[in-house]
């Protein structure tokens, strides 16, 4: 397992950008825009450790954000996202966001911060019970 990023929801571009790079003097690693998502993401990290990130996403569409939801997830990749669930599930911990596409999921704490787990190198092949199975809450 290795840690990626901690992504953080704003709401200002610019003013983010002043905190987390002018302020405390963040570089920023690269940044994609998706049309059909409608949202920004920025990836910031420390001068020569860039293997801790900062991932800013801006949602184009205004959202208030109320009881923690400006911080988005933790962030790791997995060896195999489809054992890594397994383990999980057979704990007892809701898989919120199945792996379908064999690349990406999300499950919760016990305090509901969001854990996103991405398959490391290119995406599994789908699989069942993975590929059948809905979202379960929020994620």
């Amino acid at each position: 397992m290795k840690y990626l990023h901690t992504m953080v929801r704003v709401t200002d571009i610019d003013a983010s950008l002043k905190f987390y790079r002018d302020g405390l003097g963040l570089k920023e690693l690269r940044r994609s825009d998706n049309e059909k998502g409608r949202y920004t993401l920025i990836f910031l990290a420390a001068p020569g450790d860039e293997s801790a990130q900062v991932e800013l996403t801006y949602n184009w569409d205004p959202e208030e954000y109320a009881g923690g939801r400006n911080f988005g997830h933790l962030a790791y990749k997995v060896e195999n996202i489809y054992d890594y669930c397994q383990h999980l599930a057979d704990m007892g911990v809701t898989i919120n966001r199945p792996p379908r596409d064999g690349n990406m999921a999300f499950v919760r704490s016990p305090d509901g911060i969001s854990i996103e787990i991405l398959q490391d190198g290119p995406a599994l092949s789908a699989q069942e019970p993975w590929l059948s199975m809905p979202n379960t809450g929020k994620w």
